[in-house]
């Protein structure tokens, strides 16, 4: 099948397109220049449920493609090419940087071999990285994402994140939101460098625009602090003072601040208000245990400490809000800690980004029926260093 030989004109001519005509410039090299006869971007929705074409140009709620029972979202979930025979479409995951977004389905007129598909994977994966500067540049992405209109609030929380995954080096991230479509208070943030990755996982009290604006303040007061060079315990003291100063006490928010070191395992702490941190080691689960620290912006002058938790290679690390771990059933049952351990348990053989979608699922299963007062916030974080799986020595001082 002629595929390799028309790759380099696919490149240029993605390479050039404006940002709102990436799909329609990969499709169209595509079919002049290789044996495909057409081709469509799924993009991923916010809730991570559904897959939504791009060239249809979809309204909300239509022509979405379910990612639990297609074709397409196999490739999404195992982010692995997959051959539909029915229809002649190879669907390939689209992902940048460790971050999904969703298939590019490449309409064929056999089944291609494989260094066919590995050159096709090629194409996708540079258009994910297009798509992730596109979204600065033209709204024509997000729109077809949308299953359902956004609040005012959810929007305000989406734009503040960094991204929804990302692979570094040694480590693997994912992070999600819920509900995906109103949320309100609870955000996450990252920022990597060459071997070391700071995070933050944020949940502002209150509801709806109150509660994003308080989060708002309080992930760039976060940023602010960071970016000036500043450790986890004096970003979480200036944060305080930021929100103090604006809200005197009367609104704080819950903030766990994390800086994980993948050369060495080492993950530094500031445990200020209700994120729960949980381990995953082999089958054990666990909860760490943090000294639990004022919340940021109720005192304006609070001093924070750091702590220290020594990994082992193959850890996952999983942060939840308290809207994870405090979901109610409809016979008024906590989701509490022993059920949120075992959905935990259950995603050790997923990568994070599908460990995060199923922690979810776990969570709206057990709360299907009751009306969410409260929203949430799940961040997987795996070490995945290539080092000998023996415990390394823990460090004075360290949790364990």
């Amino acid at each position: 099948m002629a595929i390799r030989n028309g790759l380099s004109a696919v490149y240029e001519a993605l390479h050039a397109a404006p940002p709102y005509a990436l799909v329609e410039v990969v499709r169209d090299a595509l079919v002049a220049h290789t044996a495909a006869q057409g081709a469509e971007l799924l993009l991923a929705d916010y809730a991570l449920v559904a897959l939504r074409p791009v060239l249809d140009t979809p309204v909300p709620g239509d022509a979405e493609i379910r990612i639990d029972s297609s074709d397409a979202g196999r490739a999404f979930a195992s982010q692995q090419a997959q051959w539909e025979e029915a229809h002649g479409t190879l669907h390939l995951p689209v992902t940048a940087c460790g971050e999904r977004f969703g298939v590019l389905s490449v309409h064929l007129p056999a089944r291609p071999e494989l260094d066919d598909v590995g050159e096709l994977q090629e194409v996708a994966e540079a258009l994910g990285h297009g798509l992730r500067g596109a979204d600065r540049l033209t709204d024509r992405y997000q729109r077809a994402r949308r299953l359902a209109r956004m609040t005012l609030a959810a929007e305000m929380q989406w734009g503040l994140l960094p991204g929804y995954g990302h692979t570094g080096k040694g480590y693997r991230l994912a992070g999600q939101l819920e509900p995906a479509y109103a949320v309100y208070g609870d955000n996450f943030d990252w920022s990597c460098d060459p071997d070391s990755l700071g995070l933050s996982i944020t949940n502002g009290m209150g509801e709806g625009m109150r509660a994003a604006l308080l989060t708002t303040l309080a992930v760039t007061a976060l940023r602010n602090a960071r970016r000036s060079g500043a450790g986890l315990e004096e970003q979480a003291g200036l944060a305080d003072e930021a929100i103090f100063a604006q809200y005197g006490g009367r609104e704080y928010v819950s903030t766990l601040l994390l800086r994980f070191d993948a050369a060495t395992g080492r993950l530094f702490a500031v445990d200020a208000g209700s994120p729960r941190l949980i381990r995953l080691r082999g089958l054990d689960v666990e909860t760490v245990k943090l000294d639990r620290q004022l919340p940021l912006g109720m005192f304006g002058n609070t001093t924070y400490t750091e702590q220290s938790v020594t990994l082992q290679p193959g850890d996952r690390m999983v942060i939840v809000s308290d809207g994870v771990y405090g979901a109610r059933s409809t016979t008024n049952a906590d989701f509490g800690e022993s059920l949120l351990e075992s959905v935990v348990r259950s995603t050790r053989l997923q990568p994070a980004d599908e460990a995060v979608r199923t922690m979810i699922r776990g969570m709206l299963t057990f709360r299907e029926g009751v009306d969410v007062f409260d929203d949430a916030v799940v961040v997987c974080l795996d070490w995945t260093a290539e080092q000998a799986a023996e415990a390394l020595p823990p460090v004075e001082g360290d949790v364990v």
